[in-house]
């Protein structure tokens, strides 16, 4: 597959989406592109705005396996891998495989469970594995982890350190919609859920070929100068007291060749890191207002202040 397939088939996704979420099209296109980057999405959102809806779309749209995970206190990391149970009947232990057995994973409400659980996707998220009591389980590709929290509730919750955070290539919020895709859901809602007739348009494997051919869209010397340059603000910007990771670079350039990609190009431009890094890179810094009485901007302004600050390179 190579980069108009790709596009093609990230395509015929985000429709077949939209024909169950309503309305918010470029939301649909950031998780498409994190799922086709190969990483994860965090979902920082209110109860009731069709994130599960969506996660089960998208896994019906690539005939995908899918589970669903409700994170709660006393949620142990054993819940989330696996666990070897002693059966009397074949007198052996038998591995029990969790719920990060699948392709597509929903965690939901992430931050209602302790930092040990919540570690435990850690490296399901990084490696694409589980280990299990000293042995270690390969996850089935594609693996793609959609975490939701609510931004609203603060009482008996664990936020998500930075380290955690980072983990995830994109963070996003649904937020509501507007009267006109409201009144649709109603119409369409009325009788049936229109998930429940959604058909797929593509395969699992096709995901994996298009994660490869991702991977070989070309980024040259002065779009990645280009990306290292915005990065590089955030660490010296003063509207910020901690920048943006290596990691987090990387993330940002992958981002960048999903999105020229889904556009039908096998070559990354300014304008695709543009349209990326405020979902990458916005959750990766902690600027100097936060956790202060009184927020002065948003991390999502100062991105977008350091992208109208930084040079665009001209060839």
């Amino acid at each position: 597959m190579d980069h108009t397939g790709v596009s093609v088939i990230a395509g015929k996704i985000t429709e077949n989406i939209e024909n169950v979420i309503y309305g918010k099209r470029a939301e649909i296109k950031y998780i498409v592109a994190a799922l086709l980057s190969a990483g994860h999405v965090l979902l920082d959102d209110i109860p009731g705005t069709g994130k599960t809806t969506l996660a089960k779309a998208l896994a019906k749209s690539i005939s995908a396996d899918f589970k669903r995970v409700q994170f709660t206190p006393d949620l142990l990391p054993s819940d989330i891998t696996g666990i070897n149970f002693f059966s009397q009947k074949e007198n052996e232990f038998i591995f029990r495989r969790g719920p990060v057995f699948t392709n597509i994973l929903i965690a939901d409400e992430i931050n209602r469970t302790t930092p040990r659980t919540q570690s435990a996707l850690l490296e399901c998220m990084g490696e694409a594995q589980a280990t299990i009591d000293g042995v270690t389980y390969k996850l089935n590709p594609p693996f793609f982890v959609i975490a939701t929290q609510n931004p609203i509730e603060s009482q008996g919750t664990f936020p998500l350190p930075e380290a955690q955070t980072d983990r995830f290539l994109m963070k996003l919020s649904l937020g509501y919609p507007d009267r006109k895709n409201e009144l649709s859901v109603l119409s369409e809602y009325t009788v049936s859920s229109p998930l429940d007739t959604l058909g797929s348009v593509c395969t699992r494997a096709d995901i994996v070929e298009a994660q490869t051919a991702v991977r070989a869209v070309k980024v040259s010397e002065l779009v990645k100068q280009y990306i290292v340059d915005i990065v590089s603000m955030t660490r010296e910007s003063d509207r910020v007291r901690l920048g943006v990771s290596p990691r987090g670079t990387l993330a940002l350039m992958r981002a960048s060749q999903a999105w020229a990609a889904m556009d039908g190009r096998e070559y990354v431009l300014p304008d695709d890191v543009k349209a990326t890094a405020v979902p990458v890179l916005a959750h990766r810094i902690i600027s100097r207002s936060q956790g202060t009485i009184r927020l002065t901007e948003s991390n999502a302004n100062i991105i977008e202040y350091i992208i109208d600050t930084v040079p665009v390179p001209v060839a």
